[in-house]
Parts: C-alpha cells; structure tokens; sequence
C-alpha cells in the first residue's frame, strides 16, 4: 500500500466483511445497508476486508463493487486476551466495542463470583451473539481487517495461571503482559484468584468496570507494540 492509499481507505463510506477479497461480494444485508442506510452513490468507495488481514478499496456501481486497488495484507500484531466480566446494561458492549477498536484479538466473557448478568442458556447465546455483532461493528468503523475473536463464556476457574488480574493496588509493571482479567460490578471476591496470580494496577483511581475494559485494552495493545503504523504488503498487481 503507498502513503497516498491510506488516507482514502479512512475517507472510505464504510469498510464491509467479505469472503473473498479478490471477488468482492456483499451479502444481502450489508448491501442493504450500503444504499438504503448509507444511501452510497455510484463511483463511491469502501473498504473490503476478510477479516483475516487482506482488503482493498472497491467503486460502488450501480448493483456491485469494483476492486480498484490492489489486494493487501496488513501485519499480524502479537495476541493480545481481554477478560471480561458481563456487565448490567449496554456497559459490557460499550467495553467490547472500545476494545475491538483499540486492537484487541480476543475477548473471553469470565464468569466470575459476583457477576450478576444471566449469562446462560438462551439469555446468554443472546448477549454473546450482541457482543460479536457490535465487535464487527467496531471493526469495520475502524477500519480493522483482523476480526477480533469473542469466544464462549469461562470460569475464573478455568482462566490460565499467567493471564494477569486488575486488581486495585496490584503492580504497574505490565511488562510482558498480553492478557487481563477485568472484574465486574463489586470487584472479585475475595478468594475467587490464587495468591500467586499476577495482580495489576489499572492507575491510582477507582474505575467502573467498562472503564477498567478499556484502561486494560490500551495497556494490553500499546505494550504488544500493535499502535505502530505499517503499511500493508502488496498481494496483487
């Protein structure tokens, strides 16, 4: 991709997921939304993407689109595991959304002690099937082009001995640091983690929980090194 590419591929309408990049085909609803939400107007453009890395910008006509530039391929960026206590409300998908947008890779819904979100059964498939819609939202509206990956709920149980614990007091080396577990509401209880869980701070204030998502996502994405800027490698001619 040059330099010249970049600012027209955030100028872009909208970024939509497809299957093939090379063939861009929408699907009946994003085309939809493209001209009758969007109202877009022939020889306007967007952004194409697989979720996988390869996009292109594409000219809408009148019943298609038309790759117009080459297919590229951004760089992979190192794993990064946001755990996520469910939230009452919209807050949780507020959090999902933000950090879909600060690069996350995956966010893992943790059903920890004093949650007190329904999060089985049918409510739960519901509020799961939410988060990964609003994730794909988010990754399109910043223009991501690895999807970010929503996976099915967990025990604090059955989280990983080195994935790190936001814990008021906790330590504020993140060196190292590519997961987090963000409690809910009131906190963790207070034997829910093994003493030998790593403990960290999210700053010297007390955070609601969907801001603690968000403070973690920025600390978790910026130490991976994913805020660099690199262009994408050519795929096509």
């Amino acid at each position: 991709m040059t330099y010249l590419e970049w600012p027209r591929r955030v100028a872009a309408l909208a970024q939509f997921r497809v299957s093939n990049v090379m063939i861009p085909l929408l699907s009946r609803d994003d085309d939809h939304h493209l001209r009758n939400v969007l109202r877009a107007r022939s020889g306007e453009e967007v952004v194409a993407t697989d979720g996988r890395g390869e996009w292109a910008l594409c000219t809408i006509t009148d019943d298609a689109l038309e790759r117009s530039t080459p297919v590229h391929r951004d760089p992979s960026t190192p794993t990064t595991v946001l755990y996520l206590a469910p939230l009452k409300g919209d807050r949780s998908e507020w959090a999902v959304a933000k950090a879909t947008e600060l690069g996350v890779s995956q966010i893992v819904p943790l059903l920890s002690e004093r949650v007190v979100v329904k999060f089985k059964g049918p409510t739960g498939e519901k509020i799961l099937h939410r988060w990964r819609r609003i994730a794909a939202e988010a990754a399109g509206q910043c223009r991501r082009t690895y999807d970010v990956e929503i996976t099915d709920p967990v025990k604090v149980a059955d989280v990983a001995s080195d994935v790190g614990v936001a814990d008021f007091g906790g330590s504020g080396d993140w060196g190292g640091v590519r997961a987090v577990a963000i409690g809910p509401e009131g906190g963790w209880g207070a034997a829910e983690w093994p003493t030998t869980q790593r403990r960290l701070s999210l700053g010297p204030t007390v955070l609601r929980a969907e801001t603690a998502g968000v403070v973690a996502a920025s600390l978790l994405t910026f130490g991976a090194g994913n805020w660099g800027f690199t262009l994408g490698e050519r795929e096509d001619g």
